[in-house]
């Protein structure tokens, strides 16, 4: 149950209540209609690309750069990685600075950074380097947000991103250690009061230290999913993230049967998230909780419509165009060391796309704005989507703002709504790198 908050002057704020009213059959019908719409979009039919387009005055960048290694592979996860060898890993970071020289080349600044994987953490010495390289081409750059995960947290090195790393966030998953065993993870990073005790030394080395937890395993029941919360509630870390676990193509067989509750758990589980952080934190969007509300956080297309990936198996979106960097590794140091970015694929998206898409990021973030969709693209909103905008007003995920009748507001029926688009499109972005990752051969590893 949520504990009733007392304010500054010793009020009260009554417990949050969570109003999910959409009933299972129609979050299992938004499921296939995201699922039509994710297969249409983001289809493979790509075209060679050699090359990044140049900035375009006015738009504001962020800069995502992949670290592809991980000491230990986890079975549900579908990023790109490769097990950890340290003489490929050291190579690929020159590599890594050496793209951002080509970035800077073609006359691009950018106001964020983002680290991702794989974990990023695997040498810190090198990670290190490549943050001082950006921060030194880029130096509009603001914040720089990476990952890790709880193996490397009390390391020696780890420490040396301290006053280089804005915001950290920490894969968790979960602090029962039933679920950690369940998912491996138990003998590769310890229990769940280990990960905590690290995690909590770990929250004086960077301003913003966010901890990811994952809902929807097999025999997460009710009170493990409290523990959770009530563990990552005590840590009172700047941020918290509660992803849902997605199921993809490429790991249904193992996740489905083995990891993965019914889907007629997930509202139930999600109104226990929202009415135990809610108060507490802010909602930042359908899965992120925060302090405040003007940090970034591990969904960075939310504040950045356009952003430019390097590193092999890296994405960007400029120009409502989607490029796509090699997943070979072997073809990434090539194309590096002859001179050439890593990207190779890229696929131009319409207007109504491009709309559409905007549109899933409104909901999920609870930002939809009807002059956003005005100033972008020219058009109003409530006919321009006017399918997507009947459908969610009928079933009470979106309502006017009486205050401002530009901004909708997005309702617990919407936030469920949002959270279930945006995991089935990430779980589409995952079999789009399982189809890339297909191809490849030992010797592209």
């Amino acid at each position: 149950m949520s504990q009733i908050i007392h304010t500054l002057d010793n009020g009260l704020i009554k417990p949050y209540e969570a109003n999910i009213t959409v009933p299972n059959w129609m979050l299992s019908g938004m499921e296939r209609v995201m699922q039509f719409y994710v297969d249409k979009n983001l289809r493979l039919d790509t075209v060679s690309a050699d090359v990044m387009p140049v900035p375009q005055p006015g738009k504001k960048y962020m800069l995502y750069a992949h670290v592809p290694f991980c000491h230990t592979l986890c079975s549900y996860c579908t990023f790109h990685r490769f097990l950890f060898k340290e003489d490929k890993a050291r190579a690929y970071f020159i590599s890594l600075r050496k793209e951002m020289d080509m970035v800077k080349a073609l006359g691009y600044d950018f106001e964020a950074m983002y680290i991702g994987g794989g974990t990023t953490t695997v040498l810190e010495d090198e990670l290190v380097k490549t943050i001082e390289h950006a921060r030194k081409l880029f130096p509009s750059i603001k914040e720089v947000s990476c990952e890790s995960d709880p193996r490397h947290l009390d390391t020696p090195g780890f420490k040396m991103l301290k006053g280089l790393v804005d915001r950290m966030s920490i894969g968790v998953q979960s602090f029962d250690d039933g679920i950690l065993k369940m998912t491996e993870r138990l003998e590769k990073f310890g229990s769940g009061q280990q990960v905590f005790d690290k995690v909590m030394a770990a929250k004086e080395l960077f301003p913003i230290v966010n901890v990811d937890l994952i809902f929807g395993f097999r025999g997460q029941t009710e009170e493990i999913i409290q523990h959770d919360l009530e563990m990552a509630r005590r840590l009172d870390p700047r941020q918290i993230t509660t992803y849902p676990l997605m199921i993809t193509h490429q790991t249904r067989k193992s996740v489905k049967g083995k990891l993965a509750a019914e889907q007629k758990d997930m509202a139930n589980q999600y109104r226990q998230i929202l009415n135990s952080l809610n108060g507490q934190y802010n909602q930042l969007t359908a899965w992120a909780f925060g302090k405040a509300n003007d940090e970034g956080f591990d969904e960075y297309v939310i504040d950045y419509d356009e952003y430019l990936g390097v590193g092999s198996g890296s994405f960007s979106f400029l120009d409502d165009t989607l490029y796509v960097n090699t997943f070979s590794l072997r073809k990434y140091q090539e194309r590096i060391s002859s001179g050439k970015m890593g990207v190779e694929q890229q696929k131009k998206y319409s207007k109504k796309d491009v709309m559409q898409y905007r549109f899933l990021l409104g909901m999920f973030s609870g930002r939809l704005s009807r002059k956003y969709f005005r100033d972008t693209f020219g058009v109003n909103l409530d006919t321009a989507l006017f399918k997507e905008m009947t459908a969610m007003k009928a079933i009470g995920a979106l309502k006017n703002d009486p205050q401002n009748p530009e901004e909708l507001i997005i309702t617990d029926n919407g936030k469920m709504m949002g959270l279930l688009m945006m995991k089935e499109f990430y779980s589409g972005m995952d079999n789009v790198r399982a189809q890339l990752r297909k191809p490849l051969k030992p010797c592209d590893m």
